[in-house]
């Protein structure tokens, strides 16, 4: 297991309300490499992540005006969510404050009095998963994707910056009731199975689930052009080709793309073959790749 080393310039974010608590554990964290901010309640803490992302939040759960649980849940949601990880330290460890941590957004738990040894071995492995992801993260925003997450309930996750410039500029509002019966059924069905979904100044398209059951949803604004029709254009295509590529972009593979468009999968290999070579491109991923800079381009103006 990959831990921290000495000068590692990962930044933690230690909140609680005690100060010997707060002072033993920044210190420990320090002697890591780490840099430590601190907060000594939640509302501080909220205010830090706005100024500075943190790689990994160390939470008390008993905190005056707000507790640790309601500012881990604040912390977790809106338009911009913190993406580090939220551990709680507590002495609460009965069942039900583990399963209140874990529903705020909290990814795991110490105990009080907290032991520096199994601390650091969590620390570290929760930021090092996190780094992961957010690679994952970077690599879907340096290919401009508009990509959004939401959990199983439908809350919001994280979203690219693409994505968010989308809602930044329209009304599509993301707790509007008939998107979120559309998420319930992308989280129940197969890709193939789930239509778009026409919002108020954007089209909502389901990707899939992530490797941790995130529900991915490709988010297009609208504009007065079909998304097949931009493709055709941009790229010479036909329209049957053309339609194709579209569905090639929202994740389609041969299979549901012969299902939707009645083709049969030796017609629609036919079609990739010609597409692949009018864009210059030899596999699905870079077809992919220039088909959505294409629309993101167009349907942004």
């Amino acid at each position: 297991m990959k831990t921290l080393e000495a000068g590692d310039k990962s930044i933690a974010l230690v909140v609680d309300d005690n100060p010997d608590s707060l002072g033993m554990v920044s210190s420990a964290l320090e002697a890591q490499g780490m840099t430590v901010l601190v907060a000594r309640d939640g509302h501080s803490a909220i205010k830090l992540t706005h100024r500075v992302q943190p790689d990994v939040i160390l939470m008390d759960a008993i905190m005056p005006e707000i507790d640790g649980f309601e500012t881990c849940r604040l912390l977790k949601t809106g338009p911009n969510p913190t993406l580090a990880p939220i551990i709680f330290m507590t002495g609460l460890c009965d069942q039900e404050h583990v399963v209140k941590g874990l529903q705020a957004g909290g990814v795991d738990y110490i105990t009080k009095p907290v032991v520096i040894e199994e601390m650091i071995a969590r620390l570290s492995t929760h930021v090092v998963n996190s780094r992961m992801l957010q690679s994952a993260r970077d690599a879907i925003d340096a290919f401009e994707r508009p990509i959004l997450a939401f959990d199983e309930d439908g809350q919001f996750v994280w979203g690219s910056k693409s994505a968010l410039e989308v809602l930044e500029g329209g009304d599509f509002a993301l707790d509007a009731p008939e998107f979120q019966h559309w998420l319930r059924n992308c989280a129940a069905r197969p890709v193939s199975e789930i239509s778009p979904h026409a919002g108020e100044g954007a089209i909502a398209y389901f990707m899939g689930l992530s490797a941790t059951h995130e529900i991915l949803i490709k988010l297009d604004a609208e504009n007065g052009s079909t998304r097949e029709v931009l493709l055709q254009s941009a790229f010479n295509l036909t329209a049957r080709e053309a339609e194709v590529l579209y569905w090639l972009t929202l994740g389609k593979t041969n299979r549901d793309i012969s299902a939707i468009l009645t083709l049969s999968a030796r017609t629609v290999n036919k079609h990739l073959e010609q597409v692949f070579q009018k864009m210059g491109v030899d596999n699905r991923t870079s077809a992919a790749v220039l088909a959505d800079r294409v629309l993101h381009t167009r349907t942004s103006l």
